[in-house]
């Protein structure tokens, strides 16, 4: 059976690989520069177009454009528009396109591994959230029951821990154990990972912790960063 050579080239997508396996077809779905930060941002629910450009530092709004075309082409992403009174176009991925997270979780502990991995970049307040899914040790949180609030900028994300699982998802902090507050997102990565004292923080105007300090305190005893690899 002679097979066929597919030329044709999806909008957004300018290279494929012409390979069977699926990995390299996968590639083929998100692997153009940029594709896959445009998802992990959609990975909390639907977003605008503008809210995705404000979270991804040194995109265009042409290359933007192309990479959420080419997602939709691909099935990934979908677009709609919400009822009134936002009456607005967003993007949002579709329930296969969800279906990529486990993958995410695993590049993310992986690369962190990096001796090159750089932390103190810029981090958006959704890459954030997804760290803590990433990073999250099931054996120090074993018997805590807790629900953090996250205010960081305009995202409003909630944490809870029960059961040795985390869950993290956008919504109103009120009525959490604990709400932090931090501008710019990166400040929580440094309270978490970093392990800066929280009183710095505070002391530099950069957090306001609000409710039991205690459980935002325990909180961060939950994540580690994995050695760097040799």
């Amino acid at each position: 059976m002679k097979l066929e050579k597919v030329t044709n080239v999806s909008p957004g997508r300018s290279r494929r690989y012409h390979d069977a396996c699926g990995a390299a077809h996968g590639l083929d779905l998100i692997g153009e520069r940029w594709a896959l930060l445009v998802i992990r941002e959609l990975m909390m629910g639907p977003r605008r177009f503008s809210d995705l450009r404000k979270d991804l530092w040194g995109l265009s709004a042409n290359v933007l454009t192309q990479r959420l075309e080419g997602l939709e082409a691909s099935g990934v992403v979908q677009r709609r528009k919400l009822p009134p009174p936002a009456s607005v176009q967003v993007y949002e991925l579709t329930e296969w396109g969800y279906e990529i997270k486990p993958v995410f979780m695993v590049l993310g502990r992986w690369a962190a591994r990096s001796p090159q991995h750089d932390p103190s970049l810029p981090i958006s307040a959704v890459s954030v959230m997804q760290s803590f899914e990433t990073m999250f040790d099931p054996a120090r949180a074993r018997g805590a029951v807790m629900r953090l609030g996250f205010a960081l900028d305009e995202d409003r994300m909630v944490v809870t821990v029960a059961d040795g699982r985390i869950e993290t998802r956008r919504g109103e902090v009120e009525g959490c154990d604990v709400v932090v507050r931090a501008s710019p997102p990166a400040v929580v990565a440094a309270a978490v990972y970093g392990k800066v004292p929280l009183q710095a923080l505070e002391g530099e105007g950069a957090m306001t912790i609000e409710g039991d300090r205690a459980v935002f305190a325990r909180f961060i005893d939950f994540f580690h960063l994995p050695e760097k690899a040799g």
